[in-house]
């Protein structure tokens, strides 16, 4: 394969069997995708803005190499497939597993689990502002948190922590691949002096960190939409 192809064969491949599997009869994902498509939009046009003030930042960049040349602003164009692509593929697996697992196990523990993540990222992203990717990501990630549990407060934390950390075996190879892994080079680059410089594998811890900030700010909206619909619907119902 012609090395330019690398990141958009990426982004295809992991949207492939979602959407597929969109279409499965028993849980057919496609009737959310009213609720699905603002849900990815939105916050898109958010990180693309925030990825191409980084990008101009020298923060973060991309290898020409590993794309096809295409570019809107200074971004590749497989960067702003990125964020359609993988939030498409996460919410699907979010989906996919509340329809398989009636128990939501981490319910009873999800505002502990939030409230030892919004103190941690605190302190950590207080101590290291001055590396803008640590922290304008650690304080996002922690005020968002805090504002779903103090003003949303969402009944469905506990399976959007598990559905995380399910997402987090695909994360770890995408995002391998395009920090590095199995590649010679990288197709996404990192300026150190604004991360931590710890990396599991070639990742960036903050991509962990970054990557729940996006699909938190996913699974947010598709459930508000819902909720939205179905009190609307409930409304209907009781006026006839």
């Amino acid at each position: 394969m012609n090395p330019k192809y690398l990141y958009l064969t990426i982004d295809i491949l992991t949207i492939l069997v979602p959407f597929l599997a969109s279409f499965y009869p028993k849980a057919p994902f496609y009737k959310k995708w009213k609720y699905l498509l603002p849900a990815i939009a939105i916050p898109a046009i958010i990180f693309l803005v925030w990825d191409e003030v980084f990008t101009q930042a020298n923060i973060w960049g991309f290898r020409n190499e590993y794309v096809t040349g295409w570019y809107i602003g200074t971004l590749p164009l497989e960067e702003v497939l990125f964020f359609i692509c993988i939030p498409y593929a996460c919410v699907f697996t979010y989906f996919a597993l509340n329809h398989l697992m009636e128990n939501d196990f981490l319910y009873p523990h999800h505002e502990l689990i939030s409230s030892a993540l919004i103190v941690t990222l605190l302190v950590i992203g207080a101590a290291y502002m001055e590396r803008l990717y640590t922290g304008i990501t650690f304080i996002m990630l922690a005020f968002f948190l805090a504002w779903s549990v103090l003003k949303l407060r969402p009944r469905y934390m506990g399976r959007f922590y598990f559905a995380y950390a399910v997402i987090l075996i695909p994360f770890f190879i995408v995002n391998g691949i395009l920090t590095g892994s199995f590649i010679e080079g990288e197709v996404v680059w990192y300026n150190n002096t604004h991360n931590l410089g710890i990396r599991i594998g070639t990742i960036p811890v903050e991509d962990i960190f970054y990557g729940m900030l996006l699909i938190l700010s996913n699974v947010a909206i598709y459930e508000w939409l819902q909720e939205k619909a179905s009190s609307l619907s409930w409304r209907k119902s009781h006026r006839n």
